[in-house]
């Protein structure tokens, strides 16, 4: 692993998990306890950046190849912040919004 996949999935985790804990504050379906709620908002980071990251870096005017410019990285964050929410959404319907 070269150094720039290792930063894109720190933000990807990062993002997501923002997401995540975002999602569970503004729904009550999604309310979990910490814990889950970090997991499915860092696993859907982890998915809505690797899926929607290049689309949306190349629409912003990243470069393609996923290098680090700041194009790909606003690209990161909004894909793996919306990956986050959407599975933390999907876990807390699911758990039933137990807390």
């Amino acid at each position: 692993m070269d150094v720039n996949t290792i930063i894109n999935l720190i933000i990807q985790i990062v993002s997501g998990a923002a997401g995540g804990g975002i999602t569970s504050a503004l729904l009550k379906q999604a309310a979990m306890q910490m814990l889950p709620k970090l997991i499915a908002g860092a696993l859907g980071g982890i998915g809505g950046g690797q899926v929607l990251g290049g689309v949306l870096g190349s629409m912003l005017g990243g470069d393609a190849a996923g290098g680090m410019d700041i194009g790909n990285i606003i690209a990161q964050v909004i894909s793996s912040g919306v990956g986050g929410g959407v599975l933390t959404a999907l876990a807390g319907a699911v758990l039933g919004g137990k807390r």
